[in-house]
């Protein structure tokens, strides 16, 4: 009877979810899709790929407002991330869509591994067509 109740509440909180980002007029159903598909990329290349390869997600209005300089990108090279766990999106007022993610980082130096919360925020390029990563890359080095 517990885990009957814990699927339906589960099930009843991811109905929520996708109904809310539905509801939200701002995203066609075309752009939830491609949010998606470009979410499932982005959390692959945050955990196998290279900082290099997360850079094309990045807006380019907030990279030239908060260029990466060779410090930060060194210290990406130091970590790496043996997990990478979204929440659901969630729709904001004025249409970019906001999400956080837990990530489990392993420093390589000392093998010690820890847990960083992270706040995304994607934004719809209308010209491009495509959803980009509008507050950077996450920060895995912020204080507890």
């Amino acid at each position: 009877m517990r885990r009957t109740l814990q699927i339906l509440l589960i099930a009843l909180f991811a109905l929520t979810s996708v109904t809310a980002l539905a509801a939200e007029q701002k995203t066609t159903r075309k752009q939830r899709k491609a949010l998606e598909e470009t979410q499932i990329k982005y959390d692959a290349t945050m955990r196998w790929g290279t900082v290099e390869d997360a850079l094309p997600y990045l807006d380019p209005e907030y990279a030239k407002a908060h260029p990466l300089t060779d410090l930060e990108l060194r210290r990406f090279e130091q970590v790496k991330i043996s997990s990478y766990r979204a929440s659901d999106n969630v729709p904001m007022p004025d249409g970019r869509v906001g999400r956080t993610a837990e990530v489990r980082v392993i420093n390589n130096n000392t093998q010690s591994e820890r847990t960083v919360r992270v706040r995304e925020i994607w934004r719809w390029d209308a010209e491009d067509k495509r959803w980009l990563q509008a507050n950077g890359l996450p920060d895995l080095w912020q204080d507890r």
